[in-house]
């Protein structure tokens, strides 16, 4: 079997990746070893968005009175779980419509690199068949990473697939590290009613974001109930008893934690290994797989998208580098009249969906004087929207930085109800070099949260309404 385009994982990097591959007129066929979708679609993105509402929605139950209304209700973990999966079943089977309207030819099974042109696939059934192709991209993402002094067992230490699909609630839990996985799983369990313990190495929670967020998130999750340790690293875990104990090293001397279960979110791991990159010679650095800014590795014919090259481990970023990646194939095919524009990673938006949600994009604060700039920084505090007051989610705030010589927003830092899907225009403004200036002339609608972030503009250059 022969193709123009191959795609080896089938996650939101390789399926966008292939859908545009056809697009352009490439005959394509894209190799999945387990669900299409991949990580995203099957144990991450969405089935564990479904899992933070149903928390949100008990949340919203346990607090009915300060709505006016009575209503009461408690958590059927197994129901939650069950839900959780079906979303994912169904996206996934939203992918595999999407295969056969593009006329995508899928391949079960496993592949691995053999030679130029050339990948061996071997099927559930230990079957193995080769298929050759012109320009063969490799999406395989990656997995969760494990420390050397907490391995995973599936059962008392977990990774994030088992955390999604528990049998029963556990009582209590320690969550190692508190980026975005982490964040995520503290909220839902606390929320479920498990006692939540937070480690995390670094000095503060969410350490990529704005230390200002930080600080927020963790005055929310200490205030529901969740312990945090911070400057903190699990030294060793003995599983021996029933439950788990938990070695922790603190700066003022070690402690011992008692729970049912660790769950270890220490980020993510790329998967680069067996798939035949020593065979072919494709180079890696440091666990990732090299590319230039059009994905193309050092061998000829063969690219790298996704968790599995440097760059943020994000879905929309693995679909938007799938897309340059095969516009590129095209134009030096001649199918794409341009060559693409290389990938801003310094305009990559992070979301977080833990309630309160955190969303951000550009410099922090603490960055931004460190490159130099002279910054205007404004933040309004959601307790002052009359969106968030009529929501009763008045938690947090939208924090914005301007480059003070030019007006040039510089970065947008939000935590609060539903300002992961405000962040977009703060995206597409800095992508089209707008200022404070445009901004403040564009009409934000009253009442909604969007016009927090017109608020917060206003409070950078003194020109504040509503505080």
């Amino acid at each position: 079997m022969a193709y123009d385009v191959l795609v080896i994982g089938s996650g939101p990097g390789g399926y966008v990746a292939a859908i545009r591959a056809s697009q352009l007129g490439f005959k394509t066929a894209i190799v999945e070893k387990e669900s299409l979708g991949g990580i995203c679609l099957n144990w991450g993105c969405i089935p564990t968005k479904a899992l933070l509402k149903s928390a949100s929605v008990l949340e919203s139950i346990k607090h009915a009175e300060a709505y006016g209304l009575k209503a009461s209700g408690e958590a059927d973990f197994a129901a939650v779980i069950k839900r959780s999966r079906g979303v994912a079943d169904k996206m996934s089977k939203g992918v595999q419509f999407l295969m056969k309207k593009n006329k995508i030819d899928v391949i079960m099974g496993f592949g691995v690199l053999k030679a130029k042109g050339q990948v061996e696939v071997t099927k559930a059934d230990g079957a193995k068949e080769v298929v050759e192709a012109k320009h063969i991209i490799l999406a395989t993402g990656g997995r969760s990473r494990e420390l050397p002094n907490l391995k995973q067992d599936g059962k008392k230490v977990i990774g994030y697939r088992e955390a999604m699909v528990l049998p029963e609630l556990p009582k209590s839990m320690i969550v190692v590290g508190s980026g975005a996985i982490g964040v995520e799983f503290a909220y839902f369990y606390n929320a479920m009613g498990t006692k939540v313990t937070i480690v995390e190495f670094l000095p503060r929670v969410v350490p990529v974001e704005d230390e200002d967020i930080s600080k927020e998130l963790e005055k929310q999750y200490k205030k529901n109930g969740i312990d945090i340790l911070v400057n903190a690293s699990v030294e060793s875990v003995d599983v021996s008893g029933n439950g788990v104990k938990a070695n922790v090293k603190k700066a003022d001397g070690n402690v011992t934690l008692e729970a049912d279960i660790v769950l270890s979110a220490v980020g993510v791991s790329s998967n680069i290994e067996g798939i035949g990159l020593e065979q072919v010679g494709v180079k890696t650095d440091k666990g990732k797989i090299v590319v230039d800014k059009f994905y193309q590795t050092n061998i000829p014919g063969v690219y790298a998208i996704g968790d599995c090259v440097p760059g943020q481990a994000l879905a929309h970023v693995a679909s938007k580098e799938g897309i340059i990646c095969v516009e590129n194939i095209g134009y030096n095919e001649k199918k794409y009249n341009h060559q693409p524009e290389a990938l801003d990673y310094g305009n990559v938006p992070g979301c977080t969906y833990c309630t309160p949600e955190i969303a951000s994009v550009g410099l922090t604060e603490k960055a931004a004087k460190e490159a130099g700039y002279e910054i205007k920084v404004g933040k309004f505090p959601l307790s002052a929207s009359g969106k968030a007051s009529a929501a009763g989610a008045t938690e947090g705030f939208v924090k914005v930085i301007f480059d003070a010589k030019y007006g040039e927003w510089l970065g947008t830092h939000m935590i609060g109800y539903n300002v992961t899907e405000l962040i977009a225009e703060t995206v597409v403004a800095r992508k089209l070099e707008t200022t404070y200036h445009e901004v403040l002339n564009s009409i934000h609608p009253h009442p909604t949260i969007s016009e927090s972030i017109k608020d917060a503009i206003e409070v950078a250059y003194g020109e504040a309404i509503h505080l």
